[in-house]
């Protein structure tokens, strides 16, 4: 079945989360992605958790087989002559590069954009670093929460007697190779427009410091009221109330308010003073909630029309009915791991669907049918480039 992305050809270099995020975004919609890796090792995610069945193991990282299936991988030693020639003839092949080494890796290893580009004109290269190619923090150490807290929103998140908080997970990460792919996907059409290929500079600071997750509004506004951003703790105008079963958000500020008041029986006008009136009306809508199931109180708030959910728990989140009737769920059969379920593409084409072809790799999976079938070495090359490292 075709599918979008089909025709793309993409080399990856990248490693952990953001960047091998960014190439599965493609993968998902039909790339040709090849993964490299190092030999032995492998891509460091390879050893995060979780693992299936709470086993470690290099071919069990719960993390790993997300980001990397529909990927095929082999491994290479850069840091060996013939794995840069290795590599370097993949780039021939190749429309994206993408890569996530510490900014000036590549060229120490003499694989520079400008090596790349005398190789293949055509070739998009995207980098993926902390803070960028250039700038004065260029060579700083990062980690997630640090680009969460230095793009600009963490101070202002949590109570406000309480130190700052983020958000949980990989947030950060994930939205950085998002914006890889799609900036990817732009630059693409425009290398083949011009027949010249490009390097993209992908910074995870800025990605972060950019966000639409608030900062870049609190951005604008510093500029006009000089004020920053406050922890201001939970409110009662959007928030989680207690149910018999658990926990429901709902939103009840502006026109939500007289419809709050109408799903409790209480006739009210249209309150001058929202935060009075809903204070006094909150003894009300916590009877109202701890009488009710998450469900029960989800269809009543929705007939009317309050923005609403309940806060589901990871089962229910697997046995959704509207995940279930979208095909949002991938399920993978890998050879370590079993049957396990993911999340599927972040959208649904009609005309080219999006499917899944196979589980991501084992570490070196794919070296015969790449480097033998794609470039025309032999089983006993592959052999003797193993012994000695390259592979």
């Amino acid at each position: 079945m075709q599918q979008l992305l089909q025709n793309l050809k993409v080399l990856d270099l990248t490693h952990y989360v953001a960047g091998p995020y960014c190439t599965k975004l493609l993968a998902d919609y039909g790339a040709n992605v090849i993964k490299v890796e190092k030999p032995l090792t492998g891509d460091p995610a390879r050893r995060l958790s979780p693992f299936i069945d709470d086993a470690p193991h290099p071919e069990r990282s719960g993390l790993f087989l997300h980001l990397n299936a529909d990927k095929r991988g082999i491994t290479l030693n850069l840091k060996s002559h013939l794995g840069r020639d290795l590599l370097k003839r993949l780039a021939t092949w190749a429309d994206i590069l993408v890569e996530s080494f510490r900014p000036g890796t590549l060229s120490r290893l003499g694989l520079s954009p400008n090596t790349f580009a005398s190789i293949n004109p055509d070739l998009l290269i995207v980098s993926i670093s902390n803070f960028g190619q250039t700038g004065p923090y260029r060579d700083y150490a990062l980690d997630e929460i640090t680009g969460y807290g230095m793009g600009g929103m963490m101070h202002a998140n949590g109570l406000p007697e309480r130190e700052p908080i983020k958000l949980g997970g990989r947030v950060g990460l994930y939205q950085a190779g998002a914006v890889a792919a799609g900036a990817a996907i732009t630059a693409i059409y425009g290398a083949r427009a011009t027949g010249r290929g490009d390097h993209i500079d992908i910074s995870i600071f800025e990605t972060q410091a950019g966000s639409i997750d608030r900062r870049a509004n609190w951005v604008l506004a510093h500029q006009y009221t000089g004020e920053n951003a406050l922890r201001l703790g939970p409110n009662l105008y959007s928030g989680q109330r207690p149910t018999r079963d658990g926990y429901i958000e709902m939103w009840t500020v502006g026109a939500m308010l007289p419809r709050l008041a109408n799903a409790l029986g209480i006739d009210i006008d249209h309150p001058e003073g929202q935060a009075d009136a809903l204070e006094n009306l909150e003894a009300r809508v916590l009877e109202w909630s701890l009488s009710h199931t998450r469900q029960e109180l989800w269809f009543k708030a929705q007939e009317q029309r309050i923005p609403s959910g309940p806060l589901n728990y990871i089962n229910e989140v697997l046995a959704d009915p509207q995940f279930r009737a979208i095909g949002f769920w991938d399920n993978i059969d890998g050879a370590y791991s079993g049957n396990v379920r993911f999340p599927g593409g972040p959208f649904h084409p009609h005309t080219a669907p999006r499917q899944l072809r196979h589980p991501a790799p084992t570490l070196g999976q794919h070296n015969q049918e790449i480097l033998c079938d794609m470039i025309g070495y032999s089983k006993p090359d592959l052999a003797r480039m193993a012994q000695m490292g390259i592979i």
